[in-house]
């Protein structure tokens, strides 16, 4: 929905909440549902009102638990029946500066206030680590904006009796403490005050007439924040950029204006602007964001644009390059198939609003920011939120090589008449063993991006797949496949629950850079081999129709299972007897994790 992507109207959304929300419940959309707590140091009505919005437009349908007014800390500690019955996917800890119990005196001594530093942080590492104790689900925690008014001036940032310095340092051991755990996020409110202006953010009427530590016409902006981290843990981030090229990656029209006169590199104020913007774009390509070109231009001036000794980006840099005179709905939908991913994958990024507009209405769910001014496109696609970062592993900054990886088979498979010798040609081998830690972050991922190849598309925290990892009850299975080309990383994830001599399989899926490679057959009998140790006799898998995943409705049917039940909904259950399987992996090698 336009009216909440950046930038959005802040008094807008407020005004309009309810008829957005009855226009986003009535679209049609398919979303997944999660449980939110947010346990409040003030009050917390209007941020979930808003913050609902910006989730369903993510593809996100929350169900809410909201604290009394400052209960935050009773809730996580001493717990109550109905947060208890609740059990959250996700919690997240709206608290503030007004929190804080304890700051400097003046006459403090440095062990005085060290121990005050100590007594908030312990504060809030007490209620962390309970509520991860008793919920096993993952945390957002603000950090503390800072104070609205210095009792020492500037010294208030370098005198340890200073408020901005106290919270600073607080900051700092907050931020250290999730930066080493798994499923726990930080929501930056120190920063965005700032953007904001601290004044307008923290403004004390808001507090004293209402109780809210955030002012009304911030909230959005929160919302908005809060949104982009919980639709990264679940897998709903962008993945590409499809770019122009003239009046966005450089100044002026190169087909015009020649190779040598468009405006890039440091000699003048708008070539500054360009570069640092291509720059920013390299910087999100090492964080595992595809590059793709669409633009309409002769390719001969698009390659040598970009092959200018002061481009940053050069043709090796993008996956794919459209420079032609093709409609660039068409362009963009074509570059999704190549690379194997969801037109909804995308952001446009492009200088032309007739351009934006009619990718908007002929390639649904491309996300479009607004890019009127070169010296604000890096902020346009900042704060537009599309590939924000909860967790950074190995397989995301190789996520560039491994598809290029991938367009070099695609050229090598169509030297081959049989697949089956292409196949083989790959030289492929495949580390397949039960959830390792290692990979558990990546596993977790796994689960909460891939929608095509996802039978049932649970979604799991990384909590969960741990518990699941470590219950006698669950057979679990990673598989990474490498070969002549590279390593594509783990690649697919099979879970299932024993009851007796039954395995039912509760999770199986497959990132699609692997598709049609028989990754499946050699996880199949590696499921098998499983289930013979096991002593299991059936195996019952499940497939659930969502609006992405039809390409594996008849998974089972290929791999020998037989249908016992269906419904009018599409659902289906399948039962395959082990003692009668045969394997079918041909072509891959398959090793356990030494």
């Amino acid at each position: 929905m336009k009216e909440l992507e950046y930038p959005f109207d802040s008094e807008y959304i407020l005004k309009k909440a309810k008829s957005l929300k009855r226009t986003l419940l009535s679209d049609g959309s398919t979303r997944i549902v999660k449980r939110i707590a947010v346990l409040g140091g003030s009050t917390t009505h209007d941020i979930i009102k808003i913050l609902e919005l910006f989730l369903l437009n993510y593809g996100i349908e929350p169900v809410f638990y909201e604290s009394e007014y400052n209960m935050y800390w009773q809730d996580a500690m001493f717990g109550n029946e109905e947060l208890d019955s609740f059990s959250p996917d996700m919690i997240y800890i709206h608290t503030t500066g007004r929190n804080i119990s304890e700051f400097p005196d003046i006459t403090d001594s440095k062990e005085v206030i060290d121990a005050k530093i100590e007594s908030v942080f312990s504060h809030f590492t007490e209620m962390w680590e309970k509520l991860q104790e008793k919920f096993g689900c993952a945390l957002i925690q603000n950090n503390f904006e800072l104070p609205d008014h210095r009792l020492l001036g500037n010294m208030d940032g370098s005198d340890m009796h200073g408020r901005v310095c106290y919270i600073n340092e607080l900051n700092r051991k907050i931020a250290g403490y999730i930066s080493e755990r798994d499923n726990m996020y930080l929501c930056d409110i120190s920063y965005l005050s700032a953007v904001y202006g601290l004044d307008k953010w923290s403004d004390p009427f808001y507090w004293h007439m209402y109780k809210y530590a955030v002012s009304m016409p911030a909230i959005p902006t929160l919302a908005f924040n809060i949104a982009n981290i919980i639709k990264s843990v679940y897998g709903k981030n962008k993945k590409a950029l499809a770019l122009d090229l003239d009046n966005t990656l450089w100044g002026g029209i190169i087909g015009d204006d020649g190779v040598d006169n468009i405006v890039i590199g440091q000699e003048t104020s708008m070539g500054q602007v360009y570069s640092e913007f291509q720059t920013y774009i390299k910087s999100l390509k090492s964080l595992g964001v595809l590059l793709t070109v669409d633009s309409k231009n002769e390719e001969e001036n698009a390659l040598a644009g970009l092959n200018r000794p002061d481009s940053v980006l050069k043709p090796d840099d993008f996956l794919a390059i459209k420079a032609n005179w093709e409609p660039k709905s068409r362009n963009l939908t074509e570059m999704a198939e190549f690379i194997n991913i969801g037109e909804d994958s995308f952001v446009f990024v492009d200088d032309n609003p007739a351009e934006r507009e009619i990718i908007r209405q002929s390639n649904p769910g491309v996300a479009i920011p607004v890019m009127d001014k070169p010296e604000e496109y890096i902020r346009a696609l900042d704060r537009g939120g599309y590939f924000e970062v909860t967790g950074l592993s190995a397989d995301d900054m190789k996520r560039n090589e491994m598809y290029i990886a991938n367009a070099v088979r695609k050229k090598a498979q169509s030297s081959f008449a049989d697949y089956g010798e292409y196949l083989k040609s790959l030289e492929m081998e495949a580390e397949i063993a039960p959830f390792a830690d290692l990979y558990m972050a990546r596993i977790a991922q796994l689960t909460n991006k891939s929608n095509q190849f996802n039978l049932t598309t649970r979604r799991f925290s990384q909590n969960e797949i741990e518990a699941m990892a470590e219950d006698p009850a669950y057979i679990t299975l990673y598989g990474k496949l490498t070969d002549k080309f590279g390593d594509n990383g783990v690649v697919t994830v099979v879970a299932g629950r024993t009851e007796g001599d039954i395995l039912h399989i509760e999770l199986w899926l497959m990132s699609c850079r692997v598709l049609k490679r028989d990754m499946e057959k050699a996880m199949m009998d590696s499921l098998m081999d499983a289930c013979r140790d096991r002593n299991i006799r059936e195996v019952k898998g499940y497939y659930y129709p969502t609006a992405k995943n039809g390409m594996v409705k008849d998974f089972y049917a290929v791999q020998g299972y037989e249908l016992i039940s269906s419904d009018e909904e599409g659902n289906t259950v399948w039962s395959r007897d082990v003692a009668s399987y045969n394997r079918q992996n041909e072509y891959i090698r398959v090793v356990g994790n030494e």
